[in-house]
């Protein structure tokens, strides 16, 4: 029996959301915990593991989704509107790097993880430097290339330690 387009759209939006919602969790979850390591815009990224779950599992259309979902909502309930700025941003350039590093097929969940933790700090500093219009702020670059690959090893290997056991 052939699944009819209904269905499949109906399955989609069923992934999308559970997911979503999920990732949502992890958002508030990382919004309560008290991590303060004393350096502005450092965070886990606990979320995100939802995202690269769904890129592995499901593909770049559920990923794209649930993390544009999570974003805007926790935008709403936690971060504010510019906070939500800066985790767009973030999540363009990363979703890009996670889709086109995971294509090659060169590289492992932990190093495509890795590379989108890297490149979601950039869009945020993009953003900033956009918004302060000053350049300056790149010198912050180092500190937040550092964070980006620890939060991205970390997100890589909860990723693939949960794939395993979906798979």
């Amino acid at each position: 029996m052939t699944q009819s387009p209904r269905n499949s759209s109906a399955q989609f939006i069923a992934r999308v959301a559970l997911m979503a919602s999920l990732a949502l969790i992890f958002s508030y979850v990382e919004a309560i915990i008290p991590y303060n390591p004393g350096i502005p815009g450092i965070k886990l990224g606990i979320a995100n593991v939802v995202t690269v779950i769904a890129l592995y599992k499901f593909g770049p259309k559920e990923a794209v989704c649930v993390s544009i979902i999570r974003i805007i909502i926790a935008g709403l309930l936690f971060n504010g509107v510019f906070g939500m700025l800066y985790s767009l941003a973030g999540a363009v350039l990363s979703l890009i790097g996670m889709l086109l590093l995971k294509k090659t097929g060169l590289f492992s969940v932990t190093g495509v993880s890795m590379a989108a933790g890297v490149l979601h700090n950039t869009g945020q500093l993009l953003v900033a430097a956009a918004l302060i219009e000053d350049l300056r702020i790149f010198f912050y670059f180092p500190v937040l290339l550092f964070s980006g690959i620890a939060a991205g090893i970390l997100v890589g290997i909860i990723s693939q330690m949960v794939l395993r056991v979906l798979k």
